[in-house]
């Protein structure tokens, strides 16, 4: 797992280190994670540009992202499409990589809105690779269970958003989402794929409808 110190990162990890079908985590990252399970191995690795093969895990579930806001185009092309292929291509040819992407990505990469085009050109280049991928466009998600942004500002919109979440969810249930469904929609296509290899909001919270199910139902 990369980006496990993110609010994605940090909802797919407690859905991962809970579920009895996940026998181990690996998280790596250029901090340290802070937490301690007998399922999960930290990694922090200052350079993730160099990291060598990495081997002996089923999935890559690949969270780690920036804000495009006040950054230089060429250092969010770097990190959100030259560095998750660079990640992608030390995995063996037969693992499952689950790209967190995002609404609104552009699939055509001729829109006029730039991060949308990395994102789409990004989930375009990961489809080619000889991986078993799936990229995931989460809407508006609602962190749950303790979980926070590390932005200062995000931190304060979704603390003003909470009481509001329950309306949105009933006004506009194909557009927002919960950090915790995300994870177990994740998790699901990690395990049993999907009917189409990306996946929108709606998607999402029907693939995590089906990994909340009660096992034989």
């Amino acid at each position: 797992m990369f980006g496990a110190t993110g609010m994605v990162g940090r909802g797919l990890l407690r859905e991962c280190l809970l579920d009895e079908r996940v026998e181990a985590v690996l998280a790596i990252g250029r901090s340290a994670l802070g937490e301690e399970h007998p399922k999960l191995t930290a990694r922090v690795e200052k350079d993730l540009f160099a990291l060598e093969p990495i081997t002996g895990y089923d999935v890559c579930f690949f969270c780690l992202g920036v804000s495009s806001v006040g950054m230089a185009p060429e250092e969010y092309e770097r990190i959100t499409y030259q560095l998750t292929l660079s990640v992608a291509g030390k995995l063996p040819a037969d693992t499952t990589f689950v790209y967190v992407s995002g609404a609104g990505s552009d699939s055509t990469e001729r829109g006029r809105v730039r991060w949308a085009r990395v994102k789409g050109a990004t989930e375009n280049a990961l489809a080619r690779l000889p991986l078993r991928t799936f990229s995931v466009r989460p809407g508006y998600i609602q962190p749950l269970h303790g979980v926070t942004s590390k932005t200062t500002l995000y931190r304060t919109l979704y603390r003003v958003a909470m009481p509001l979440y329950p309306v949105l969810r009933r006004l506009l249930p194909r557009f927002v989402t919960t950090n915790r469904e995300l994870g177990l929609a994740m998790l699901e296509v990690a395990e049993n794929g999907y009917e189409k290899p990306v996946l929108e909001n709606a998607d999402i919270v029907t693939a995590a409808a089906r990994r909340a199910r009660p096992a034989g139902s």
